[in-house]
């Protein structure tokens, strides 16, 4: 087993909970993981990005090579594309929020972001927004992305969600429930 993850978006989005449920679940499943220097969390607003790398064997680099991610899991579309290059393209799949933060002043024309999009070949173009408005978990939009993301993981629903509840726990009971909700509507808007 072996799944090349490229998360990315914008900081303050919650991209490095992702990070950090999907690597609580690799080590508890018995898997290797390696991940590369995160970016930009420092600055709310900036781009985050992350490589992470799940294997059923020792892994040498934590970087991932041009051609080679199998998924890219997006908090904002833009930064998704920015980080094409390195998706497999026969193989890949893209996970992203379909609403922008514009957060620069040159932000494209969100028509040709999604006429970038239609070419590709593997992609879950989703409202987490939206989805996390409708139903009353405004703060979960990034548990929302990582269940639609989830079957592309190599990893089983079950240890995403007993990783979730880990990290979690010490915000409470509520928050935590909060979270499996979003994974679920994530999970449920993938199918």
């Amino acid at each position: 087993m072996k799944t090349d993850i490229i998360l990315c978006g914008v900081g303050g989005q919650g991209i490095l909970s992702i990070a950090t449920i999907i690597g609580e679940a690799a080590i508890k499943d018995g898997l290797y993981i390696k991940q590369a220097e995160v970016h930009g969390m420092s600055q709310r607003g900036g781009d985050v990005q992350s490589n992470l790398r799940i294997s059923s064997d020792p892994i040498n680099s934590d970087l991932i090579a041009e051609g080679q991610a199998d998924v890219i899991i997006s908090m904002e579309p833009m930064e998704a594309l920015r980080y094409l290059p390195y998706l497999n393209k026969k193989t890949g799949w893209i996970i992203t929020s379909s609403v922008p933060f514009v957060n620069i002043p040159n932000y494209p024309d969100m028509e040709k972001i999604k006429e970038e999009y239609s070419k590709l070949k593997n992609v879950v173009f989703i409202d987490i927004e939206q989805l996390a408005k409708d139903n009353n978990v405004p703060r979960s939009a990034n548990m929302i992305l990582l269940g639609a993301a989830q079957k592309s993981l190599g990893i089983g629903y079950e240890e995403i969600k007993a990783a979730l509840c880990r990290v979690f726990a010490r915000k409470g009971e509520d928050i935590v429930n909060a979270n499996i909700k979003a994974l679920n509507i994530g999970l449920s808007e993938s199918k």
